[in-house]
């Protein structure tokens, strides 16, 4: 069968030849239909990721939507090593195939997943939203971000601020559920009024962060008390990721004189929590309540397509 190889950790995935999987006790073949092209995966094949593979080769992918031999249309996260998800065939234990809406084309199927529960567990499970709270997504123009923004709304956010670098992105947005944008590559100063003047209007009860770095110090500057006040409503802070620097510097002064609480997104919940994010994002999709950018990308083009530059809010989607 034909899939994308990784013989050396570091260097992209080769069209070409593997084995075909035969499945053991619990595990089912998957006739895989589409495969996303996902940050994570990037990171296993370099070689900087704990679950980067000990054995090569190996097939690249780590979820995707496929056919059962009996016609049924699962999405699949787990393939057994060394098989991946960018294959014309697949070997996953059966527990690990979830149907699909027939409302919902296999390109959203496979791309929706990952950062779509993702986005929905950040907001729903970590941050708690109560329906009418202002939140604030720093990082909105990426893949994730967009979603965080459609699912903020889903889930009854009053009012939705995103923040990001891309102006165009952001005007796109105002259309996905955003009522006020802020560009995070203004200066700090003005990216600290502009935030002071957001949180003005409404006080942020929670902020998905998916930047960390300087925008985030610019956020915590923004938030700094200059008087003694009564205590105001509660921030929540939940980092997810650090697109725009690994650490920050934290003055003491945020925490004393805001009432903030930073939160991690503390690894993966139960699996029932998972079932019904899963769930929950699926259905969203085939009512169009939730949308996502995908291409098309053929699996004999899957060493190109590693190496392209990512483009924000659109996953590329491998096709056997």
């Amino acid at each position: 069968m034909n899939a994308a190889v990784l013989h050396t950790v570091g260097t992209p995935p080769r069209f070409e030849t593997f084995p075909e999987p035969t499945p053991g006790e619990g595990e089912v073949i998957v006739h895989v239909r589409a495969a996303p092209l996902k940050p994570v995966d990037k990171q296993i094949a370099s070689g900087s990721h704990y679950a980067s593979p000990k054995q090569l080769p190996a097939i690249c992918g780590t979820d995707g939507v496929g056919s059962l031999d009996d016609g049924t249309r699962v999405f699949f996260g787990g393939p057994r090593r060394p098989y991946g998800a960018m294959a014309q065939r697949i070997v996953v234990n059966r527990n690990f195939c979830f149907p699909i809406p027939d409302g919902v084309d296999d390109e959203t199927a496979a791309a929706l997943p990952n950062p779509g529960v993702s986005a929905w567990l950040t907001i729903a499970y970590r941050a708690k939203l109560v329906p009418g709270e202002t939140v604030l997504i720093l990082g909105a123009t990426g893949v994730t971000g967009r979603l965080a923004v459609q699912i903020a709304k889903i889930l009854g956010a009053g009012e939705v601020v995103a923040a990001g670098r891309n102006q165009e992105a952001l005007n796109e947005l105002r259309g996905l559920g955003a009522d006020h944008t802020i560009r995070l590559d203004a200066p700090k100063q003005n990216l600290v009024e502009a935030f002071r003047k957001e949180a003005g209007n409404k006080h942020f009860d929670v902020i998905i962060d998916y930047v960390w770095g300087q925008p985030t110090e610019a956020l915590l500057s923004a938030m700094v008390r200059t008087e003694f006040a009564p205590a105001g409503p509660e921030t929540r802070l939940v980092q997810v990721g650090e697109s725009a620097g690994a650490t920050i510097s934290l003055p003491a002064a945020v925490l004393r004189s805001a009432a903030i609480t930073i939160l991690g997104t503390a690894g993966i919940p139960p699996i029932n929590v998972l079932v019904e994010a899963n769930q929950r994002v699926m259905t969203c999709a085939a009512t169009g309540k939730l949308r996502i950018e995908t291409e098309r990308v053929p699996l004999s083009e899957v060493e190109d397509a590693w190496q392209r530059p990512v483009q924000g809010g659109q996953r590329l989607v491998i096709i056997p």
